[in-house]
């Protein structure tokens, strides 16, 4: 087995515990270059595309690759900003705010952000912490329902890298939050902002990333956890059945996907006479190709040359306070039990000096 190379071990240095949050990802440009290596990791992944390797791999490399790369790099382009990816943008902002609500709450802990494909990656990070001598790590997948294509696939690759790591963290992980009464909460508010600003729609639709139906079927809870989200959310805003519609976006290829639709129900919407819609996407906690392309201007323009007069998209939670309150609930509801107070940092270093004196009467040399 290959081992990364050793971290020096010192006897007395005090212990960390991290958390190391992971979102999806996105090209470092959007060029068919940068677009095409992005595509190439994220389209390899055995929890993404289900296909035997011997028959999937020819096909990516010989005709996903060379037709997608230059229509999704323009696609890239159509909502990039002067800071870059906005899905990495937000999530630094999401970084940068959550570290300092769990300083205000007086957590002594390492915050960390990866991306599951491509840059900062997962691996690098991890890689900070072995030389920091993380002890405790709880891994954090920024999707808020849980699916074996998105959340284990984050979990498979801080795993990929722990089996070539020594001395490896105690480790702790979120499955999901789609349920959490903070994220509901957050997701609320959000759309209640927006329809004070706005007034309020003729129908809300709650548009989810899809997965093929096949996913569903082998036993993967996605679906029922979008429901589950999409329910209590609407229960949060106070509309009934009858005001808002549960749709699954992001089809490729040419399987059955979950279904309604998002462009289906948009069209159909239209075409039964609603005026105005709205549409939250609250499968997803930073604003991103699929938001801000996919929602925002291609769905926009079905739903109005379908007959439609008012299309509104209502942004991702971001970094609003609530969402940033709530992850730093979810922190602290999974590290229950270890030592992560500022005020018992005094007694961790008092004992680390402790055992580093009996280490060295022993004969240690660090």
């Amino acid at each position: 087995m290959k081992f990364l190379s050793p971290a020096a071990h010192t006897h007395g240095a005090v212990d960390r515990t991290a958390v190391l949050l992971i979102n999806l990802g996105s090209p470092r440009a959007p060029t068919a270059a940068a677009v095409g290596r992005f595509l190439d990791e994220f389209l390899r992944d055995a929890r993404v595309v289900e296909i035997p390797r011997l028959a999937w791999l020819p096909l990516l490399k010989a005709v996903v690759l060379p037709t997608r790369s230059s229509a999704s790099a323009r696609r890239y382009a159509s909502v990039w900003t002067r800071e870059g990816s906005p899905l990495i943008a937000h999530s630094e902002r999401q970084h940068r705010a959550l570290m300092a609500e769990l300083q205000r709450r007086g957590l002594d802990l390492d915050v960390h952000l990866a991306m599951r494909y491509g840059e900062p990656s997962i691996a690098a990070a991890l890689e900070r912490m072995r030389r920091e001598q993380v002890a405790r790590l709880l891994v954090l997948p920024l999707y808020p329902q849980y699916s074996a294509t998105t959340s284990a696939s984050a979990l498979d690759a801080v795993l990929q890298v722990l089996q070539r790591t020594r001395n490896v963290p105690e480790l702790r992980w979120v499955r999901s939050f789609a349920d959490d009464p903070g994220y509901i909460d957050a997701v609320r508010r959000s759309v209640r902002a927006y329809w004070d600003a706005h007034g309020r729609p003729q129908k809300l639709l709650m548009s989810f990333h899809g997965l093929p139906r096949r996913n569903l079927e082998l036993g993967d809870p996605y679906h029922c956890e979008c429901a589950k989200t999409a329910r209590l959310l609407a229960e949060a805003l106070g509309i009934g059945r009858e005001e808002y519609v549960l749709s699954f976006q992001s089809r490729f290829g040419r399987a059955r996907w979950l279904e309604p639709y998002t462009v289906d129900s948009l069209r159909a919407l239209a075409r039964a006479g609603t005026e105005r819609v709205d549409v939250v996407c609250p499968g997803f906690v930073a604003d991103c190709l699929e938001t801000l392309e996919e929602i925002a201007l291609e769905a926009r323009r079905e739903f109005l040359t379908s007959g439609g007069r008012e299309f509104h998209y209502i942004g991702c939670v971001n970094d609003a306070p609530r969402f940033i309150e709530a992850l730093a609930d979810l922190i602290e509801q999974h590290l229950q039990g270890w030592p992560v107070r500022v005020q018992e940092r005094s007694d961790r270093e008092e004992r680390a000096r402790a055992a580093a004196q009996r280490a060295r009467a022993l004969g240690a040399v660090r």
